[in-house]
């Protein structure tokens, strides 16, 4: 069984940060692209951020230049790293990775349970 666990999601002013973090345990034999998606309220669900195992990372045009994806391969950890927050940021945000595990030796999308940002105005 794989889990994917976040935290870090909270309360923060217009302009504030916030660091997300995400661990993947269980039955892992690699992780290729780890990444966030975000879904407001009476929106749809959206990439955020993605990184593969090469260290490649893709942004959503909305939080370039404004967040940052980085991984701990060791410890099969993602974090979001989400700087000058705006109100429209708002969010449950949610871990997601593509792992392939030994048994069945297949490659299958993961998802945390979500984490709430909210941002004030």
């Amino acid at each position: 069984q794989v889990q994917l666990v976040e935290s870090g999601g909270g309360l923060v002013p217009a302009g504030g940060s916030l660091r997300l973090s995400c661990a993947a345990s269980g039955s892992i034999f690699r992780i290729s692209v780890m990444g966030w998606y975000r879904q407001g309220p009476g929106k749809q669900r959206e990439l955020v951020a993605d990184i593969t195992s090469r260290g490649s990372t893709n942004y959503a045009d909305s939080v370039k230049d404004r967040f940052i994806i980085s991984r701990d391969y060791a410890k099969n950890m993602v974090f979001l790293q989400m700087n000058s927050l705006k109100p429209e940021d708002a969010a449950v945000y949610y871990c997601n990775a593509n792992i392939l595990r030994s048994n069945p030796g297949t490659i299958s999308p993961y998802w945390g349970q979500g984490t709430q940002v909210t941002v004030s105005s």
